[in-house]
């Protein structure tokens, strides 16, 4: 299945995908950990990992270096995330009840752990100015080829405006990709295409985006949408920009012309 819908999330780690799965594989492990305030997780050395803090407070500890962090919402806060190469060893205090999004790869590359948060992450208003907002949208880049060059993951985060648009327009890469999703309120759903196929999208959810198929998504009117987007990158063919779909590319125009009354 390309949608993998959402279960409810135990203590402790609970798994969502697997690298070298024998169907429909993202050559990534993906989970959400849970753990209640005071208790303590190991993340043992062996992959290339990233730790994306979704609620809570924690302290991470990796090498001699030590952050104590939080964060209270998807939607208005930015991105607190630590990457660390396969060698490292991870440890995870909590100080409340808290979520973590865990990615992991295998990498034989090294390179220098990193602690994101703030000003360290790219946010952009991406499709602010054209088609009368309808896909304005937040993208904040944690890390990509830029900026972590022997990284074997890309990682970030989108949040989409009720009833509006993102990934858009439709865009395509042969790198696989995860999206998994989050609503506020939580009932709320949005719809996320994979080519011709078009899934509705809930709390939780988890969606794989392979074989190159386009996916744009959009939320339904009265509900946000958050989601976490995860790129792989293929050996000797590393993720840099999509490919968009040409007959579509039209709608990135500032002025272009939609019904009814033209550009107006």
């Amino acid at each position: 299945m390309y949608l993998l819908r959402a279960k409810k999330f135990v203590h402790g780690y609970n798994e969502i995908t697997r690298e070298g799965e024998t169907e429909k594989d993202t050559m990534m492990d993906f989970g959400i950990l849970l753990l209640n305030n005071g208790e303590r997780y190991r993340s043992s050395p062996g992959k290339e990992r990233a730790f994306l803090l979704m609620k809570g407070e924690v302290v991470f500890s990796w090498g001699t270096e030590k952050e104590q962090v939080k964060r209270n919402s998807l939607f208005d806060e930015e991105p607190v995330c630590l990457h660390v190469p396969a060698n490292i060893e991870v440890t995870i205090e909590s100080k409340t009840d808290f979520e973590i999004a865990i990615f992991a790869t295998t990498n034989n590359l090294t390179f220098e752990p990193r602690f994101y948060q703030g000003d360290d992450t790219r946010s952009e208003h991406r499709g602010k100015g054209t088609m009368r907002e309808t896909s304005t949208r937040i993208v904040r880049t944690i890390f990509d080829i830029s900026n972590a060059p022997n990284a074997k993951l890309v990682l970030g985060e989108v949040v989409n405006f009720p009833g509006k648009w993102s990934s858009y327009p439709p865009h395509h890469h042969p790198q696989p990709e995860i999206y998994h999703y989050r609503f506020l309120p939580e009932q709320g759903f949005g719809f996320g295409m994979l080519g011709e196929d078009v899934y509705k999208i809930k709390h939780g959810d988890t969606l794989k985006i392979l074989d190159d198929r386009s996916h744009p998504q959009v939320s339904a009117p009265g509900y946000a949408m958050y989601y976490i987007w995860a790129i792989r990158h293929l050996d000797g063919n590393p993720y840099t920009v999509p490919t968009f779909e040409p007959e579509h590319l039209w709608v990135s125009e500032k002025d272009a012309p939609i019904w009814p009354h033209g550009g107006e």
